[in-house]
């Protein structure tokens, strides 16, 4: 009867009772015009589609929030225009590709690549103030098999990068392209925020735990091990060096980098040696959808999707729901924070330091473009414009070549 009387006198602590859930960092998540990062992200070129998406018939494309139309001219030009005619309205999407535009299906008027009118036909002389009118459009590349647009402020347009691990490819090897995203599986439409994906490059600790004890056995031995983890600003993002001591003398040094705005450097997980031959840009649709753009450098056709993770030797599409449940990957450990994480209700730890630093650095550039500065990596001059790329796998001989273990501060 005493024990009764002193337990009903103890409160009951940390309940779910009257439990305020926290708010997302928008500042940080949002990619519309006139956000915060959305602003950051205009400022850089973005892959919005393979190049075989820019083709005869008009194409839907949704990138940072914006819904635009992709078309490649009879002349093979591609373009991106604003979807609306700015005649009476109707969409371009219903709209003829011919060879030196794309033709409003409703009343016939012409658009070049960059917006021109250059026809009007139910006007007399085919529209004699057709200069007049522009089409709102954006400016669009290609390289490495995709199509690249900048949706950024005219006026501090860069170039367009090169990356000198898909430059020189040799005789025996071929750029292949990619849409549906590598590593642990998932859709290739991804229905969450883009910065829960993004800011995952910069967890190695979840490797051991969520890829080598959860989803199956995925990768290899080596990465199941717990590594000892060294994180640290560079000139374009941030940067983790992971050490794992294999136990034959030998020690892995993976190199995995983010760099601004939104590309992801991960080395294979199968640990092919040397430099990393795979860059994937993870590009937001809206605030709650991306797509994953991936270029690798190879002599097989086939390399990325045999590198895509197997849980328990079957694909992610191919598993039952309860397969799902029993063996979740990295979608359902990003999708199921929500549509957009609640980052305030985060506790990040020692082992979350490059997550956070990852924070830190975007605050920094939203501050730094919305006071009129360039952020980090844009080139205006040709002799700038090729990046270096040190993500990968480097198996070395003899002590550690360094590292953070988990709970050591750096």
């Amino acid at each position: 009867m005493e024990d009764s009387v002193a337990d009903s006198d103890v409160a009951d602590t940390g309940t779910a009772y009257g439990f305020a859930p926290g708010r997302p960092n928008l500042e940080l998540a949002q990619v519309g015009p006139g956000t915060g990062y959305g602003e950051v992200l205009r400022r850089y070129w973005q892959p919005i589609g393979l190049a075989a998406d820019a083709g005869p018939v008009p194409r839907q494309v949704r990138v940072l929030g914006e819904d635009l139309i992709l078309f490649r001219t009879g002349s093979g030009e591609p373009g991106l225009l604003y979807p609306r005619c700015a005649h009476r309205g109707a969409s371009l999407f219903y709209g003829g590709v011919e060879p030196d535009g794309i033709r409003c299906c409703y009343h016939g008027w012409l658009f070049d690549p960059e917006g021109r009118c250059l026809e009007q036909p139910c006007e007399p002389g085919n529209g004699l103030h057709r200069d007049r009118i522009r089409q709102p459009w954006y400016a669009v590349r290609e390289r490495y098999g995709l199509i690249w647009a900048y949706l950024g402020d005219p006026a501090r347009k860069p170039l367009l990068p090169r990356y000198d691990v898909l430059e020189n490819v040799g005789p025996d090897e071929q750029l292949i392209s990619d849409d549906t995203g590598v590593g642990g599986g998932g859709p290739a439409f991804l229905d969450f925020n883009w910065l829960q994906h993004w800011e995952n490059v910069l967890d190695p600790f979840h490797v051991p735990i969520l890829h080598g004890r959860f989803s199956g056995f995925q990768f290899s031995p080596e990465m199941a091990l717990m590594p000892e983890v060294r994180f640290e600003y560079t000139a374009r993002g941030v940067r983790s060096t992971q050490v794992r001591a294999l136990g034959d003398g030998r020690t892995l040094r993976r190199v995995t980098e983010v760099m601004f705005p939104n590309l992801r450097v991960v080395a294979s997980p199968r640990l092919a040696p040397g430099p990393t031959n795979i860059l994937g840009w993870v590009v937001p649709c809206d605030d709650y959808s991306f797509r994953i753009f991936t270029v690798a450098r190879d002599a097989d056709p086939e390399f990325l999707v045999r590198l895509r993770a197997a849980h328990d030797g079957k694909p992610w599409r191919a598993l039952t729901e309860a397969e799902h449940q029993r063996m979740p990957g990295d979608y359902e450990c990003q999708k199921s924070q929500g549509p957009i994480t609640l980052h305030s209700d985060d506790h990040l730890t020692t082992t979350d330091q490059g997550v956070a630093m990852l924070r830190r650095m975007m605050a920094r550039q939203i501050k730094a473009v919305a006071a009129g500065g360039d952020p980090p990596g844009v080139a205006f001059s040709p002799a700038d414009d090729m990046v270096a790329i040190e993500g990968g796998n480097y198996f070395e001989t003899g002590a550690s070549p360094g590292g953070r273990p988990p709970g050591t501060p750096a």
